[in-house]
């Protein structure tokens, strides 16, 4: 492991976690690679257009592409991008790529911005800024501790209640497990974000408590699904996928318990306070 590798610099970065095999006590304190997430806030002559989350490296080619991909340039139009980095106090930083377009696009950059169109992509296109996108969470309160088999109880259950996964082999899940690892509420849809949205949009309207259980999401644990859970008030997400380094301290700082790359044999088990091993 390199230096830019501990520093996020290389668009990676080290934490310490648990591999626990689905048992009681302690598991094995081990150092695992995450990808950086950073937010970048993109703007088009002077216009703030969108907020994406992203690793940074090849930003330039990034908003280049970002820009064709939305309809508002084509092969030649994207002037130089400027990229410039932004502190973002104890989250690190951001970034603010600027680059200017013909005076010809302007006409549709201006309307997108107004109407903010939301899409399944991984971003935040709804937020004009870096600052804006890390704003604070709420703390969550201290939530009695689930046991390891719960969690693989749960991951077991939820492939056979993925009824649209089973038809498509192409949608997330995201579902809400009792303290015991029951499986009581799954929603389904083709991005991962929608999925969570909707299992909340449920939970909240079957009035279910978030705190007494935890949520299983079928995709890696992004910044927004961790933001999603506190805001949600739940204690613990399990994902099956690995975490991002800004989803771990946020989670962090919000009391939120992560148990990634979820299989069947093992887990890695991120708590909410750092241990010895998570400060290495």
């Amino acid at each position: 492991m390199t230096d830019e590798d501990r520093n996020g610099s290389s668009g990676a970065a080290l934490i310490g976690a648990e591999r626990n095999p689905y048992t009681t006590g302690a598991g094995e304190p081990c150092e695992v690679t995450i990808p950086v997430e950073s937010p970048i806030a993109i703007e088009t002559n002077g216009i703030a257009y969108a907020v994406m989350m992203a690793t940074p490296l090849d930003i330039e080619d990034f908003v280049t592409g970002f820009l064709m991909a939305e309809g508002l340039a084509q092969v030649g139009e994207v002037g130089e991008v400027a990229v410039h980095r932004v502190e973002s106090g104890e989250w690190g930083e951001g970034y603010v790529a600027r680059v200017n377009l013909p005076e010809a696009r302007l006409g549709p950059v201006l309307e997108r911005a107004r109407r903010r169109v939301g899409d399944s992509s991984c971003g935040i296109c709804g937020i004009e800024g870096v600052e804006a996108a890390l704003r604070p969470l709420p703390r969550l309160p201290t939530a009695p501790p689930v046991r390891p088999e719960a969690i693989r109880l749960a991951l077991g259950s939820l492939r056979e209640k993925q009824e649209l996964g089973r038809r498509t082999s192409a949608t997330h899940a995201a579902a809400f497990c009792t303290a015991e690892g029951t499986v009581t509420l799954v929603r389904e849809d083709v991005g991962r974000h929608n999925a969570l949205d909707k299992l909340v949009g449920a939970m909240a309207r079957s009035g279910i408590d978030p705190a007494q259980g935890f949520i299983v999401v079928t995709s890696r644990c992004s910044y927004e699904l961790v933001e999603k859970t506190v805001r949600a008030g739940c204690p613990l997400l399990v994902a099956i996928s690995a975490p991002t380094d800004l989803a771990v301290r946020r989670a962090r700082a919000s009391g939120l318990n992560l148990a990634v790359l979820a299989r069947d044999d093992t887990m890695l088990w991120i708590g909410a306070e750092e241990t010895d091993s998570s400060k290495r």
